[in-house]
């Protein structure tokens, strides 16, 4: 038996493998885009399904296709989207067409086989699968519902964890001091407490300004079809269009309120991955927190001692690594590097089409997964099961000379620089220092250097 086909478009004939579901323009782009042998997410591919039954219905309501077709399309969708194999057929590069013309004929002609399978007829890709629909819309309409998608599904719960096991550690661990640090050296005492309210505030404001971008991600280009004129489209077909989609996904979806801005410009996903990056640049702080306050055991820190996960090494026995910080502070370069990737895509708007929306598409999703991912194994395998090493926190607060800066209002900066210095100089407890070179008693110093009223500062 042929391992191929013969399949036809508008540019010819074309061998098709036999077992292929799409057609000539998909096979087409595999040809011509022999880039990296990376598809597009499956995230994106089930959302342009939708998209796609979303339309197919859409286009019934309004009497554009008749019922047994556009069933026949929404009952294929649903068996692509229960198919493990789905992503077999959608094997168009992400570095392609900067349209994405490649992957939504890609989803046409795949669609069009297995409705024409249902129907027992040939169906046309373009003028029935794709009826008032454009690339140019259908793709960056992908972009906004499948990270629409991830955020509420995936991201914003994931914070909303961390956030949650920040607050449970800090309840459970926060009455312990510590030696606080500025340029990575002594500074005034803080609590544990302090020190993760100060994270979970972090994560809160960044859940919050990614909430706040929800309503802008919801607003779809679907019904502006080539330029944003909306030509071949009927009038209502954007409005019933989101109706659809809103029923789909439970996620309320309204026509963008100006086409030609939604379809030759990407700002909402350029915006949504400042966020992203906003959000990484604030795990890669608490994770290198987590790093130092564990580092060690003996020559280290040694504030916190972080869960072991496994051996640190193939040729020192017994030694442990923090690998779930390590593992999100990559996880945040990643998310970074995407950023840079889309901010500079997002600046191929010329006149009326951005010309990079698969790779916008692509790194978008991949750090909305990445980092919803990352966000639980950081709460659960980091904060939530490290433990305070309360001999060294002592150890460190009872020798450090920088708390003589509650000392200033008594005796003056220089005094106080002075017996710092003498205690740095001769390794003895400040309290030691000051009670031989100034005028107050041993209990004096005692209350003034107390390190837990030093962490209310002058509250």
């Amino acid at each position: 038996m042929s391992t191929t086909r013969i399949e036809q478009d508008s540019m010819g004939t074309l061998a098709v493998p036999t077992d292929a579901l799409y057609g000539a323009q998909t096979q087409r782009a595999v040809q011509n885009f022999p880039i990296s042998g990376q598809p597009l997410p499956r995230s994106f591919i089930t959302a342009l399904l939708q998209i796609k039954a979303a339309a197919a219905q859409a286009n019934l309501q309004l009497g554009l296709l008749p019922q047994e077709v556009a069933d026949a399309i929404s009952a294929s969708v649903n068996d692509l989207l229960r198919n493990p194999d789905l992503m077999r057929h959608f094997p168009v590069d992400v570095y392609q067409t900067g349209s994405g013309t490649s992957t939504n004929m890609n989803a046409n002609e795949v669609l069009a086989t297995l409705a024409g399978q249902r129907l027992g007829r040939k169906l046309s890709p373009n003028d029935e699968i794709n009826a008032g629909q454009s690339s140019n819309d259908v793709i960056p309409t992908c972009i906004h519902v499948s990270a629409a998608l991830a955020l509420q599904h995936q991201l914003l719960p994931a914070l909303e964890q961390l956030e949650q096991s920040i607050a449970t550690k800090s309840e459970a661990v926060g009455q312990h001091i510590k030696t606080g640090r500025t340029h990575l050296m002594d500074a005034m005492p803080v609590s544990f407490a302090q020190v993760l309210g100060g994270w979970q505030s972090q994560i809160k404001q960044r859940r919050q300004a990614l909430q706040q971008l929800q309503s802008e991600l919801h607003q779809l280009a679907q019904g502006g079809t080539a330029v944003g004129t909306g030509i071949n489209a009927h009038p209502q077909f954007a409005q019933v269009f989101c109706q659809q989609l809103s029923q789909q996904t439970g996620v309320s979806f309204t026509p963008a309120p100006h086409f030609f801005a939604a379809i030759g410009s990407q700002d909402t996903a350029v915006a949504l991955s400042a966020q992203l990056k906003a959000l990484a640049v604030s795990l890669m702080k608490i994770s290198n927190d987590l790093r130092w306050m564990n580092s060690g055991p003996l020559a280290g820190l040694g504030e916190i001692e972080l869960e072991a996960l496994q051996p640190g090494s193939s040729i020192m026995p017994g030694k442990v690594n923090p690998v779930i910080p390590e593992a999100v502070a990559m996880v945040a370069a990643q998310v970074m590097g995407n950023d840079a990737s889309i901010t500079v895509a997002g600046q191929s708007g010329n006149f009326e089409l951005n010309v990079m929306l698969p790779l916008i598409g692509k790194n978008l999703l991949e750090s909305l997964e990445l980092l919803a991912n990352a966000c639980p194994l950081l709460a659960e395998k980091a904060i939530a099961s490290f433990n305070v090493r309360q001999d060294n926190l002592q150890r460190a607060l009872s020798l450090n000379p920088i708390l003589v800066t509650a000392l200033n209002p008594s005796i003056g900066y220089l005094k106080a620089a002075e017996i710092a210095k003498q205690a740095y100089r001769e390794g003895r407890p400040i309290i030691d220092v000051a009670a031989e070179q100034t005028h107050l008693s041993r209990d004096e110093l005692a209350a003034l250097l107390d390190p837990a009223k030093l962490t209310q500062g002058g509250l």
